[in-house]
């Protein structure tokens, strides 16, 4: 699946990311380099997008009833598109979504038009892009996009405005929603439309490409400056995850960040797919927060010698149990990645970038010391009535020798 075992990376280091053209020739009247020549070994620029990605857990869950708008705008559903990257049963579950008209923004990198989307999904989640396009000279220069901030404030806490305006409006959709919205989770995706690449070279191999200025994008997903010295070790486990279907195309996955070189056919389909990880990540989160309250609070209960507390510490672990295995469906239901496809293996990296089997193996083992706990419980309670029975068949004893003694 990944490429951390392809016979490791070659060892050169390169000052600069992008390339340069030209003989370097200098003018003799003034020393400088002439203008044929300057215009040569001017640094080829990138030209891409940022999509930031952010998912919020909305309520425990969502009525299945579509709704017809949401922010002033009429909602849709997403649908993959045909490529040859895509499985070609269009099995794949498809939230509702909305795409906001685009905005003419000023940023600490520019004015730029940005684009935004909101996504809902069943689980009771809610899933914000927002893409900036970018142009610069070095890739080093992309980490200042990181942390893009709005002469209003930072991108964080738009997004989150946006997200609290959504909540707000879908609340009567919802089934038990949240108050407010949690910390929620983020990705970043710098996508490239294309590698930079002079007038009389052939364009490089994306793969090769990445092996060449694999410092520079370790440092860019780890969000280094320019000047940090990674290790050979960290930038070695900050790239070694990537997949590539095109000699021009290659997708390269961190637990923060994403790189994206092309794809430029698939590019919503790939961002989608973050999406999804993204989602699942932020929902295993919060059930697993629920779990921990769950837990403290059962342990809590059932030191109680009350029955009656019992009884409700019995109903509330049978239905977190019925819930959370609601739960793991649901969020498998959105996840249906079967075979060998692009989409479904760079699900499958990002999964385990996200270490969601492990999130899914804690949250199963919390779920089975419930289980524990309720089966305990059970069994106090039978072992409750069987000691009231009995004490019945004593009494009917007694009560029995009493009326023969009152005969005699």
């Amino acid at each position: 699946m990944g490429a951390s075992d392809r016979g490791g990376f070659r060892e050169n280091r390169i000052a600069g990311d992008a390339p340069h053209e030209g003989s370097g020739r200098m003018s003799m009247n003034d020393g400088q380099p002439s203008p044929a020549a300057a215009a040569e070994t001017r640094p080829r620029s990138y030209r891409g997008t940022m999509a930031y990605i952010y998912a919020f857990d909305l309520a425990y869950d969502m009525r299945r009833e579509p709704l017809e708008r949401l922010l002033g705008r009429p909602m849709q559903e997403y649908s993959i598109g045909l490529s040859k990257r895509n499985p070609r049963r269009l099995f794949f579950y498809r939230p509702q979504m909305v795409v906001l008209p685009p905005e003419r923004r000023r940023t600490d990198c520019g004015t730029v038009e940005i684009q935004r989307s909101v996504k809902l999904f069943s689980v009771g989640a809610l899933s914000i892009q927002v893409r900036v396009p970018f142009e610069v000279e070095r890739i080093a220069d992309l980490v200042a996009y990181h942390e893009l901030r709005f002469a209003t404030g930072s991108l964080e806490e738009e997004v989150r405005d946006l997200g609290e305006r959504v909540r707000e409006e879908v609340a009567p959709f919802c089934i038990r929603p949240a108050g407010r919205l949690g910390e929620g989770e983020a990705y970043t995706a710098f996508c490239l439309e294309a590698l930079p690449r002079g007038p009389d070279r052939p364009a490089l191999r994306a793969e090769q490409w990445l092996l060449n200025q694999r410092s520079q994008v370790a440092k860019l997903l780890m969000e280094e400056a320019e000047t940090a010295h990674l290790s050979e070790q960290q930038v070695a486990g900050a790239t070694r995850q990537y997949l590539s279907y095109f000699d021009d195309d290659v997708v390269v996955l961190d637990w923060d960040a994403a790189l994206i070189v092309g794809a430029q056919d698939s590019l919503d389909d790939i961002l989608h797919v973050m999406e999804l990880a993204n989602v699942q990540l932020v929902e295993l989160a919060a059930y697993d927060h629920i779990l921990d309250g769950s837990l403290e609070a059962s342990y809590r209960d059932v030191a109680r010698r009350r029955v009656p507390a019992r009884r409700e510490v019995r109903h509330r672990l049978r239905e977190i149990h019925v819930d959370l295995a609601r739960l793991s469906d649901e969020l498998g239901n959105i996840t249906k990645f079967f075979g060998d496809w692009y989409l479904a293996r760079i699900y499958q990296m990002l999964s385990g970038r996200f270490h969601l089997a492990d999130w899914h193996r804690i949250i199963d083992e919390k779920l089975k010391t419930l289980g524990s706990l309720y089966e305990l419980l059970q069994q106090d309670r039978v072992n409750f009535w069987m000691v009231m029975l009995e004490i019945m068949i004593v009494l009917l004893f007694i009560i029995d020798v009493v009326v023969l003694l009152a005969g005699l």
